[in-house]
């Protein structure tokens, strides 16, 4: 992924490495959390599934941790819009208005 992008077109400023390992490190938090929260709704699913009254407890205590979780990554997905936002503009109107991708005609 050099300088920001993997389609050959650059979105943030060269040289903004720092910038490229933020994004690429909140990623893969993001990456992590939903991999997790696929496991919870497994097994919150089991536990509905078998009916057992301890298995239906414990899945007051997933579906928390599920929604936190998922707060989570809507903190995450902010933070990487303002960040992104803020390379952009840093970059500098012209220099982003010339990277921008012709629209397919209809």
């Amino acid at each position: 992924m050099e300088n920001g992008s993997s389609n050959g077109g650059d979105v943030l400023p060269n040289g903004n490495g720092k910038a490229v390992q933020a994004l690429q490190r909140s990623f893969g938090e993001v990456q992590g959390i939903l991999e997790h929260n696929r496991m919870l709704i497994q097994e919150i699913g089991q536990n509905h599934e078998s009916r057992e009254a301890g298995g239906l407890s414990r899945n007051v205590a997933l579906i928390r941790e599920l929604n936190s979780n998922i707060a989570r990554v809507v903190g995450l997905y902010s933070d990487l819009s303002t960040s992104f936002s803020g390379s952009i503009l840093a970059k500098g109107p012209d220099d982003a208005a010339a990277n921008k991708r012709p629209r397919p005609t209809q």
